[in-house]
């Protein structure tokens, strides 16, 4: 269901694998950070709080100075710096780093502190196990009972090297041979999506599916609509209305599955926005070059 242009009309397309029969659905989660308070507020640091049933976002506006630390967290997780003049330091395991923006970084289990070297926002991502951060989300009610048709995850590999602090930088566009800058650590993907400069054509709109896995859609300048739509069932009584959400920057929306689904920029300008999967995607990790640090983190299976 990709356009020909999608470079996700390139993905394989043997078998399948037989998905489960789907007997009940679960709805889109929408979390408006700039329409709600911050779950975590400070004289330094504002930080709203959302996720799916595997990640979590955690979004923050800081000034210089600014302190995000976790104390004996469960494993790896994910820091992204996505404007190029805001840098931060980072401290992990007795490794420190200084990172200029424009990056995403991955993050190793046990203490760890981002310190913002400027104003501006951080955003940092996470698997579940971090029950507190879990608790905290503005949607966490919705989860109080796992999602329908969403696998759990299992963690990836250990990366080549061991654990340490890792940065990649987020300059460049993905271009012609790749769907964006794709990043992958033992927990999570995160695809930074190229930039759209004004409204999508909506004539090459790519709806399409997944099986068993959740989609997390960040906004994080201008606005999209998402359009997502349930398949009929046997069971009439498990029908949903079609959804057309418009979610303006900063934002979280968790598209589940099996929902039809495609996303539209709206506004003039800049519009951007980064897709989560949580664990990694195997159909991404399996086209040669589509994620960039694939040299840093085995997929299952492969040779450590």
């Amino acid at each position: 269901m990709f356009h020909p242009t999608d470079p996700r009309a390139k993905l394989a397309t043997g078998a399948p694998a037989k998905a489960s029969p789907v007997s009940s659905y679960a709805g889109a989660d929408y979390a408006r950070f700039y329409a709600q308070e911050p779950q975590e507020a400070g004289s330094d640091a504002r930080t709203w709080i959302a996720r799916g049933q595997n990640f979590i976002v955690a979004y923050s506006e800081v000034r210089a100075g600014a302190s995000l630390a976790r104390i004996g967290h469960p494993d790896e997780y994910c820091v992204i710096l996505p404007d190029a003049a805001m840098g931060a330091s980072l401290s992990a395991r007795g490794e420190s780093l200084a990172s200029p923006g424009s990056s995403i970084l991955f993050v190793p289990p046990g203490d760890s502190e981002v310190t913002a070297a400027s104003d501006g926002r951080v955003i940092r991502i996470f698997s579940t196990a971090a029950t507190d951060l879990a608790a905290a989300c503005s949607n966490a009610s919705s989860y109080a009972e796992p999602h329908a048709n969403v696998a759990l995850l299992e963690p990836w590999p250990e990366p080549r090297g061991g654990w340490k602090l890792r940065r990649y930088s987020l300059e460049g566009e993905g271009g012609e041979s790749r769907f964006g800058r794709i990043f992958r650590c033992t927990t999570l993907m995160v695809n930074v999506l190229d930039p759209r400069l004004g409204l999508r054509d909506i004539t090459k709109l790519s709806p399409h599916h997944h099986d068993d896995f959740e989609q997390g859609s960040l906004v994080i300048d201008g606005a999209y609509i998402h359009d997502i739509r349930w398949p009929w069932t046997p069971d009439m009584r498990i029908w949903r209305e079609d959804e057309h959400e418009l979610m303006a920057a900063p934002s979280l929306t968790v598209i589940p599955p099996p929902s039809i689904h495609t996303s539209r920029s709206v506004l003039p300008g800049l519009n951007q926005m980064i897709d989560i999967f949580s664990p990694p995607r195997m159909d991404f990790s399996e086209k040669p070059g589509w994620v960039i640090n694939a040299a840093d983190y085995p997929m299952p299976g492969e040779t450590p």
